[in-house]
């Protein structure tokens, strides 16, 4: 079977606090091959110190650039377009990946020629980096995606490099929310695999966009699932598709153990 590489892009600006760590976990994947693992650092300009840790771990790099750009969006897709794996991935710069996790990933791709869009499970992590809790999570569910919330954790989600650009590539409207917008374009075209099995970390920390901007990243999360087909359009219509949803969805990870 021909070989794949797996090609990670890391979007970055200030955040010389966390950087190191997720550029070290890129560093120290185990068991890799040669040509296996592709890495592109895109750093938006920053000014805290990242560029000298960026420096440090030059050697690990495919590419690396520190410029001004137009955002997180536009940072993920100055990477991308120079992207040469079969796979792909993202890794935002205050995450880090499992050791293990390139080795795995590729493994999966190989064993499943069919699969094209797979997602594991995560642990958060404190700003130290001590790990909080494991982020179990259930097999995919459509219904429970949109209406529940996006539970496909970023960091952990892995496709094959043909389904993003058949989609088109990340949509730079999207500031937040980001991810989400691609799944729900991926699953257009192809459902997503789960692996039982932890991929990455993924900080709880006070400067995360995703707390910083709850509220407008709700609203693209309803602004993306509208692709996927009928929508309820009445406030009480989506609160009761809410609670049906969230229901199902903890009646599942109590099913399948994602509690303990």
């Amino acid at each position: 079977m021909t070989p794949l590489k797996l090609s990670i892009v890391v979007c970055s600006y200030d955040q010389a606090a966390y950087l190191r760590q997720a550029l070290h976990s890129l560093a120290t994947q185990r068991d890799l091959r040669p040509g296996e693992l592709e890495v592109l650092v895109i750093d938006g300009g920053s000014t805290d110190g990242s560029v000298e840790i960026i420096r440090e771990f030059e050697k690990h790099f495919a590419y690396s650039v520190s410029e001004p750009d137009r955002g997180q969006t536009h940072a993920l897709r100055k990477g991308f377009d120079r992207a040469t794996g079969d796979i792909q991935g993202w890794l935002c710069s205050d995450d880090v990946l499992e050791p293990n996790t390139a080795r795995e990933v590729l493994d999966y791709f190989h064993s499943h020629p069919a699969a094209r869009f797979v997602y594991g499970d995560a642990t958060f992590i404190d700003q130290n980096g001590r790990s909080i809790r494991r982020k179990k999570e259930i097999p995919f569910n459509s219904f429970i995606w949109r209406y529940d919330h996006n539970y496909i954790p970023q960091p952990s989600t892995f496709w094959r490099k043909n389904l993003y650009e058949e989609v088109g590539g990340l949509d730079e409207s999207f500031d937040v929310a980001m991810d989400g917008d691609l799944w729900a374009r991926f699953l257009q075209r192809a459902r997503p695999e789960h692996i039982r099995k932890p991929l990455s970390c993924f900080r709880l920390q006070p400067q995360q966009k995703t707390q910083m901007l709850r509220e407008e990243h709700d609203k693209m999360h309803q602004r993306y699932c509208a692709r996927l087909g009928r929508s309820f359009a009445h406030p009480a219509q989506r609160k009761a598709a809410f609670v049906v949803a969230k229901t199902w969805r903890v009646g599942c990870k109590l099913a399948t153990g994602c509690y303990w």
